[in-house]
């Protein structure tokens, strides 16, 4: 084939390589979390970053278990600026990759309430395609293929490589806090060309049932050069300096209460009913009623108490001459929420002032489960209702389940 030459840049096959920009390749990453009925205990988010290169092409089930997703651009490519000497001593004047393989904190803020969370990110994976200038051939690198297909340590092989004499295409994985890894020319290679720029990420992200809805959006730039967080080696120059990968967090939370058919009405009743009252005169010692909800969670929320007439920090009923007595209100969570100190919700008083139940919140996605929501009226109430000749009292309670936190 034929193939040009040019001062500080090989031309191989008719291709181009640009000269260094200024402006960072911009990489858009998006995830998102919206709470999943099949699989209530997977409270993480979801990659939904168009994928390209190793993962989805060559590996997806390795990069599944992995939990690495991978990109490939021509955006970022890399020429030589002087030959690569066979059986040079130093790493950094042949075919040298350092990547940022640690893990780096960056910041996620909600772009509606300013409220932030740590994701954490680290570059798990490199990959390109190399091109030789002629006479060079696959047997310039010290085992040929075999250095590409199976790197020597820190860089871990993928098995997936393919290619001709003069050009090859590959990818590694890169273990967390993985060092310098090289390949050996043997022979001398008058110029070398990455056409492409391939990388695999790995993400730690927020826990999404601690997060409020919305979009969370952050940014981290890595350099790409000699010295940089790419570091390819003094030769290889890159056609960019800078990978800037901009993210997008998406929650999409779930709460939602059903009360079944009637269950707006409350009556309350001694335990076993009135006939220990009406038979035997026996007075009961409290009015109560139990009534089940059930109750779909994904977030933290909040629960306060309204009522149509309030008698100090709780609700009251009244009867037609005007006699108050409380009405308490309680509430059972079911199990996988828990109150601000990780405790159980278990018959938790709801008061007029929110005390107490200021935060719930969930260990997974609650889909479905009973929640009781507790009425009664104990001794003293009761006793002087019946002081003032029973009768029907009645009142108003409203209880909210609250998002926003």
């Amino acid at each position: 084939m034929k193939y040009l030459k040019t001062v500080g840049r090989a031309f191989l096959w008719g291709l181009l390589l640009p000269a260094l920009g200024a402006n960072a390749f911009v990489q858009e990453i998006t995830a998102e979390f919206r709470p999943d009925p099949s699989n209530p205990m997977i409270n993480t988010f979801k990659n939904t970053t168009p994928e390209s290169g190793m993962c989805p092409w060559h590996i997806p089930e390795r990069c599944k278990q992995l939990g690495i997703f991978s990109i490939r651009t021509q955006a970022i490519q890399f020429s030589s600026n002087a030959p690569i000497q066979g059986n040079h001593t130093d790493p950094r004047k042949g075919a040298m990759f350092k990547a940022p393989t640690s893990w780096r904190d960056l910041t996620v803020t909600n772009v509606d309430t300013g409220q932030s969370e740590i994701l954490r990110v680290r570059i798990a994976g490199i990959g390109s395609k190399w091109m030789l200038q002629p006479p060079a051939v696959f047997t310039a690198w010290e085992r040929g293929f075999n250095s590409w297909l199976y790197p020597y340590p820190p860089c871990v092989s993928t098995g997936m490589g393919t290619g001709h004499p003069r050009l090859f295409l590959w990818a590694w994985i890169t273990p967390v806090d993985a060092g310098v890894c090289n390949v050996q020319a043997v022979e001398d290679i008058p110029a070398l060309a990455y056409d492409i720029f391939e990388f695999s990420y790995e993400l730690k992200t927020p826990n999404p049932l601690k997060m409020a809805a919305g979009r969370y959006v952050g940014t981290t730039t890595y350099s790409v050069g000699p010295g940089g967080d790419f570091d390819y080696g003094d030769i290889m120059i890159p056609t960019d300096n800078a990978l800037t990968m901009n993210f997008t967090l998406e929650v999409d939370h779930h709460l939602k209460v059903e009360v079944p058919p009637g269950g707006n009405r409350i009556q309350l009743e001694p335990q076993g009913g009135w006939q220990a009252w009406l038979q035997n005169g026996r007075k009961p010692s409290r009015l109560f009623r139990d009534q089940n909800v059930n109750l779909w969670a994904s977030s933290q929320f909040k629960m306060n108490l309204e009522c149509g007439e309030p008698l100090g920090n709780t609700c009251s009923l009244r009867n037609a001459d005007s006699h108050q007595v409380p009405l308490d209100v309680a509430v059972t969570l079911p199990p996988g929420l828990s109150d601000s100190a990780g405790r159980p919700v278990n018959r938790l008083p709801l008061r007029l002032d929110g005390s107490g139940t200021q935060l719930f919140q969930p260990a997974r996605y609650i889909d479905r489960k009973p929640s009781t929501l507790h009425f009664e009226v104990k001794a003293d109430g009761v006793s002087e209702m019946l002081d003032q000749g029973g009768g029907t009292y009645n009142g108003t309670v409203t209880v909210v389940w609250d998002s926003q936190v």
